[in-house]
């Protein structure tokens, strides 16, 4: 594994305890009634959406930093998809959790569209990790 791959794997995990902080937060929410009864269902939604997003992006992007390695990409590329793998995961999370509606039946807020941001990006990762992948090798 290279030392840009151990980096960028090791920033990651230090997230994990983030989306664990989450699902314990849902769980505390489902189980009571007390503090619910500010919380709509379409905030409790998002919440699902961003934690779920969350746990299966980071897994994604562990896969996608070790698949880099293998990458025919030249540096500066392959450092641009692991700053990308890294970044869709949070931007779309927290487009869920920070644009989760303010009240029952209200839109979605602003932050919302950080999901559309982060949904681009990962789309660009993706595409690039595949694609590096797919490369011959250089004779």
């Amino acid at each position: 594994m290279s030392d840009a791959a151990r980096l960028m794997i090791g920033l990651s995990f230090i997230t994990i305890p983030t989306i664990a902080f989450g699902g314990y937060f849902l769980l505390s929410i489902l189980r009571r009634q007390v503090g619910r009864e500010n919380i709509t269902s379409d905030q409790m939604d998002y919440f699902r959406a961003g934690h779920a997003h969350a746990g299966v992006l980071v897994t994604l992007n562990l896969v996608g930093q070790v698949a880099l390695d293998a990458a025919r990409l030249g540096d500066s590329l392959t450092w641009i998809l692991r700053v990308l793998l890294v970044a869709a995961p949070i931007l779309i999370s927290a487009g869920f959790f920070g644009g989760a509606p303010r009240t029952a039946g209200g839109s979605a807020g602003p932050l919302i569209r950080l999901t559309i941001i982060g949904a681009v990006i990962l789309s660009i990762a993706t595409i690039g990790v595949g694609v590096g992948l797919l490369l011959p090798p250089s004779a």
